[in-house]
């Protein structure tokens, strides 16, 4: 078993049992083996309204989820002050938050109708690019007012991909201060690469990194790079996008499944598609091998699943519990689908 396991903790004010939780190496945070990211909370690509925004937040704290996730960018502000009102009526000691840091949203003197960034919200604001000193507080001082909190436990540096030098200079230093007075349990950073976060773990002292999309079923490349420096420094990883954009999400990839932010090439969705068979014939489901797989690898604390509804959570929740066969592991390695030495779980069935 992992030695970041816990055993599933019990919510005493509601009676619920919380999904087991995963420890951060030299931190008190703690991390629900499944988290929620929040960017379907400010309208990614299609609008949802405010109760059912709340309504999925109030599922994923009635099925265990406890870590939640968010950022300005999601919405222009928008899932921050959804997830902020949402989780007021929790208690705050009871569930782990990260927001990030690196966009500034700069009032438009004439908004427009559609903000261009993804989601459905009205372009009220601009998102301009800021890795200083002044720009990173500024930004955790509004996601803090958005959010209605004093206090978030997790900020990551978010898309540093063009900002390496600023991250060096400006930004991390400025995380560092604010975790070493306290203001923060931990610092880190969100990308959809390995190989900068890889970098980034031998440069700095961050306590973790949320890898998006990069340790799938369908990519394990961050086992070149950064999976095995976060082992050697106790670096915890946040498993996002584990669904490739929604290709691995059904039990069957159709012809025009999504992948990597765009439409999934042919091989691919073909690659998908065999996984899927490996995945029927063991009496399990590509989703729920897909979701399953991250949490193998002793450096993931959590997997973070983006959802629109009360509905996904439920689905989601469900396929984590499920488990799958200990079978398939072998033979998905044996078919070329899986690298051999990709870590696969062996206690859950």
């Amino acid at each position: 078993m992992n030695s970041r396991h816990s055993e599933p903790l019990t919510d005493t004010k509601n009676m619920q049992m919380v999904l087991p939780k995963r420890h951060l190496p030299g931190s008190p945070l703690q991390f629900t083996e499944l988290s929620l990211g929040c960017a379907q909370l400010g309208n990614l690509y299609q609008a949802i309204s405010d109760d059912q925004a709340r309504a999925t937040v109030d599922a994923a704290w009635s099925c265990g989820i406890r870590y939640f996730d968010t950022a300005p960018h999601y919405g222009l502000g928008l899932s921050e002050r959804r997830l902020g009102a949402a989780l007021a009526e929790y208690p705050r000691n009871e569930y782990v938050l990260s927001t990030k840091v690196g966009r500034i949203l700069e009032p438009l003197h004439q908004p427009g109708d559609h903000d261009d960034g993804g989601f459905d919200v009205p372009a009220t604001h601009r998102r301009v690019w800021d890795f200083s000193r002044d720009g990173i507080l500024r930004s955790l001082e509004e996601s803090l007012g958005r959010l209605n909190l004093d206090s978030v436990d997790i900020v990551y540096l978010h898309d540093p991909d063009e900002h390496w030098r600023e991250v060096l200079d400006t930004a991390y230093p400025t995380l560092e201060e604010l975790r070493s007075q306290g203001v923060i349990s931990a610092i880190g950073a969100g990308m959809n690469q390995s190989e900068m976060l890889a970098d980034l773990a031998h440069n700095t002292d961050m306590d973790l990194f949320m890898l998006a999309g990069r340790y799938t079923l369908l990519e394990q490349a961050a086992l070149d790079d950064l999976l095995p420096v976060s082992l050697e420094r106790g670096i915890g990883i946040v498993a996002a996008g584990v669904f490739n954009s929604g290709l691995l999400s059904r039990n069957v990839p159709s012809s025009d499944a999504k992948y990597n932010y765009g439409d999934a090439p042919a091989e691919i969705i073909e690659r998908a598609r065999r996984i899927s068979d490996i995945c029927e014939r063991n009496g399990t489901t590509l989703p729920a091998v897909a979701l399953a797989f991250p949490l193998a690898h002793p450096s993931v604390v959590s997997v973070c699943l983006g959802v629109r509804s009360p509905e996904q959570i439920e689905r989601n929740v469900d396929l984590y519990r499920a488990g799958v066969p200990n079978a398939i592991w072998d033979e998905l390695k044996e078919s070329d689908l899986l690298r051999m030495d990709a870590p696969v779980p062996t206690t859950r069935t």
